[in-house]
């Protein structure tokens, strides 16, 4: 079964997934939702129909001082709504600090075109999230 990682923003959802061994992550897209979570939802769906997906990865945006931003609140409502859409999958969070610095190092190293970086960032943030994640699981910190 695989993972499903997901970078949750205001405008867009950054999704990144495994290998059908769950060794590797890779990005898969961006969905461009300005606020409307039925799109992402309904992306979502179509995805969990294509791959046989056991866990939702999602990350929290936590305050560098591990105090809640005020996008905890949105991001939590939004796994409500994946719960109750999709209950045989488990939803799991994950600390995201730091993730999109990282994207933005890895774009800047690889000389991503500064037009392309605001298409790509929130897919390769959800593949630090879903990585973050697949190491805790490995080290054994769930």
């Amino acid at each position: 079964m695989r993972k499903l990682g997901i970078d949750y923003g205001d405008s867009r959802v950054g999704l990144a997934i495994t290998d059908e061994l769950g060794i590797t992550s890779q990005g898969l897209e961006t969905v461009n939702h300005h606020g409307n979570d039925k799109l992402v939802l309904k992306r979502l769906e179509e995805i969990l129909k294509q791959y046989p997906i056991d866990v939702v990865v999602i990350g929290m945006p936590i305050n560098m001082d591990g105090s809640k931003t005020q996008r905890v609140e949105v991001t939590e409502k939004f796994i409500h709504k994946l719960r109750c859409k999709f209950p045989k999958v488990l939803v799991e969070t994950i600390d995201e600090r730091l993730t999109t610095v990282a994207a933005h190092k890895t774009m800047n190293y690889l000389n991503i075109d500064k037009n392309k970086k605001k298409q790509i960032v929130d897919t390769i943030s959800a593949v630090y999230i879903l990585e973050t994640y697949m190491n805790k699981q490995k080290n054994g910190n769930t």
